[in-house]
């Protein structure tokens, strides 16, 4: 049979969760759909997880690389691996709900260039959830050339999420990629470089779960969003000045506030102040970028859970990160237990 559809999988290190990942997709495969495997060089039992897989079912295709090559490139190869008319770039260890790919085969007959899928956010084991849809949509939208900084502005931050990208395969192998490696978005690099993709679809109905505090970039996450992810928004030449600070600033490791919230996750040491701050900048604020780095990450923490406590409508996902991290102490759970922050 003809398959209409790849769900493309690039993993390292994930043999404790990217079964449950494939029993989702497996529970509801069909012959027009295959399933494709990229590992870069894991060091876990991620082989032999994917080995039961492989010789039980027909449509999982695995290919284990030699190195790691990072997740950009390993998510290229698996496209180039993939025969499907599209391209689901899903992750390894999220969630698809029961008919998922049925839904997504219907969408893919209208030859859009790009397919978003909506999503459902829970905690790790999946037993909270911090946000029934991602993407405040309940309809189904479509988005054509005219509406190109409108999809950025209501689409760009949420495709930092990798796992809601159905894309055409010849429109993704057409654009620029190798460009992007190394960015951990190239999906992003792909979907709105110059020109921008011009026909895509949302697809309002959350079809997947994501298992949020599980990525594997935290130890990297003030490099990412602070630098990586601002570079690359504001990469984009086709997009005003204006549209691209709605999604992030230019320069957000510049922001005391920023810098706070992030000493206060524990990600922001004398280390990181030493790799990026430079003479350029100037004197106070570099002097107040060093000072923070003196503060005790808990007492940051605890200021930030308070500050938390005090807002009316508190982000769960944020409270979650400030409490799941090394810089949480006891003093910042009895603060939010007391204030009823904390979902059980």
């Amino acid at each position: 049979m003809h398959i209409k559809l790849s769900i493309c999988i690039a993993t390292l290190n994930r043999g404790a969760f990217i079964g449950e990942t494939l029993d989702s997709l497996l529970d509801q495969i069909t012959g027009a759909v295959e399933i494709v495997v990229v590992d870069g060089a894991s060091s876990d039992n991620t082989p032999e997880v994917m080995a039961e897989y492989v010789a039980r079912y027909p449509q999982v295709k695995y290919f284990r690389e030699q190195k790691n090559s990072g997740v950009d490139a390993d998510f290229d190869k698996a496209v180039g691996y993939a025969t499907g008319r599209y391209c689901w770039l899903m992750t390894d260890d999220d969630l698809l709900r029961p008919d998922a790919i049925t839904t997504v085969l219907a969408a893919t007959g209208a030859d859009d260039d790009l397919i978003i899928v909506n999503s459902t956010i829970r905690n790790l084991d999946l037993s909270v959830e911090f946000e029934s849809q991602r993407l405040p949509h309940n309809t189904n939208k479509a988005f054509k050339n005219i509406d190109r900084e409108s999809l950025f502005l209501e689409t760009a931050a949420y495709l930092s999420f990798i796992g809601c990208v159905v894309i055409r395969r010849e429109f993704w192998l057409s654009r620029k990629r190798v460009d992007y490696y190394g960015s951990l978005f190239i999906h992003v690099g792909v979907i709105f470089q110059s020109p921008p993709v011009s026909n895509v679809r949302i697809i309002a109905e959350p079809l997947i779960v994501i298992r949020y505090g599980n990525a594997m970039w935290t130890p990297r996450s003030f490099e990412i969003w602070m630098f990586l992810w601002p570079k690359l928004v504001w990469s984009f030449p086709d997009f005003s000045d204006r549209a691209k600070r709605m999604i992030c600033r230019r320069e957000p490791w510049k922001s005391i506030k920023a810098l706070f919230h992030n000493r206060a996750l524990g990600a922001y040491t004398v280390a990181e102040y030493r790799r990026h701050w430079t003479k350029e900048v100037k004197n106070f604020k570099r002097f107040s970028a060093y000072t923070l780095t003196l503060l005790p990450e808990s007492v940051a923490n605890f200021v930030m859970v308070f500050y938390f406590s005090i807002s009316k409508n508190p982000s769960q996902m944020a409270l979650h990160d400030l409490l799941h991290c090394r810089s949480a102490s006891l003093a910042s759970h009895v603060l939010a237990r007391a204030f009823g922050l904390v979902r059980r």
